[in-house]
């Protein structure tokens, strides 16, 4: 199909459907992981829920020479990964990561950066078996230097929905903005995403959680209804368990620092009133602590 090389830096969830995606398409694939994800893929990467496959894959834990590189790790391991690649030649490097400030990190080492959000829904069942939970959009825009369109054909070459947007710090901020209410919220109170609408309580903190984000986003230039997609996005994932919440579940770090932490930061900057955002970071941040 392609004499294209790809990358998959960071073979968690979303990173393992998206190079399996990728690789079923025809593209040669280099997939880094790490721990028990790596030993596990070097057996086989399994794919279930909307898709079903099962793939070798070439896999170790250093990043190697590609044309496109797709950065999925968690956003407290973004600087480690930009250190990384830019030992090699990356190609063009494409963020598809949670939380705000990924590119600005990526774009201080390497020379051509595109930055990414994803609607896509995957989740780890085990090391080395990925579900394919839900079909989404990839919404993909120029960050530093060139190569965009390479990142967009390996994507829509792939069957995977992809739309060129020209201001992706918007989407960024919109992703943010509705993971600034669903992911602590459930984390916290070790829920489901669609109990937020059904627990008057929770929906009342998710209201104001929304109202104080979406005004932060607002003073930095993007205009967001948040109330409304927030649910939308509890809606349509009811059943989903957030990945903040997987991540408390399994006594993981989260990665609220770059979600809630910079909302409050921003805003605090700003002289806004963010008092949800900050308890809400406080209480996931005092959870890491008991926990860790």
């Amino acid at each position: 199909m392609s004499s294209f090389k790809v990358q998959i830096f960071g073979a968690g969830a979303l990173g393992s459907l998206f190079g399996a995606l990728i690789q079923h398409a025809g593209f040669e694939v280099h997939f880094v992981a790490r721990g028990k994800q790596l030993e596990a893929l070097k057996k086989s990467l399994r794919v279930e829920g909307l898709r079903k496959m099962e793939l070798k894959v070439d896999v170790s834990d250093k990043a190697v020479d590609a044309d496109v590189t797709f950065v999925t790790v968690k956003a407290y391991d973004t600087e480690e990964a930009a250190k990384s690649l830019a030992k090699v030649d990356p190609g063009v490097v494409c963020s598809l990561q949670n939380g705000i400030g990924n590119e600005e990190i990526l774009a201080e080492h390497l020379d051509n950066v595109v930055g990414g959000v994803t609607t896509y829904g995957a989740n780890l069942k085990d090391f080395g078996v990925v579900v394919f939970a839900g079909e989404g959009v990839t919404y993909i825009g120029e960050f530093k230097g060139k190569g965009i369109e390479k990142v967009e054909r390996v994507l829509k070459d792939s069957g995977i929905n992809v739309e060129v947007v020209e201001d992706i710090k918007e989407k960024i901020w919109e992703k943010a903005v509705v993971n600034s209410v669903i992911n602590p919220i459930t984390a916290i109170f070790r829920v489901k995403n669609g109990e937020i609408l059904r627990n008057e309580f929770l929906w009342e903190i998710a209201k104001k959680t929304a109202k104080e984000s979406e005004e932060v986003a607002r003073e930095v230039g993007y205009e967001i209804n948040a109330v409304e997609a927030v649910k939308i996005v509890a809606e349509k994932t009811a059943e989903n368990i957030s990945s903040m919440l997987q991540d408390v579940m399994k006594g993981r770090k989260t990665e609220i620092d770059f979600i809630n932490g910079v909302i409050v930061k921003e805003g605090e900057k700003r002289g806004l009133d963010v008092c949800y955002n900050s308890f809400l970071w406080r209480a996931v941040k005092a959870i890491e602590k008991v926990r860790g």
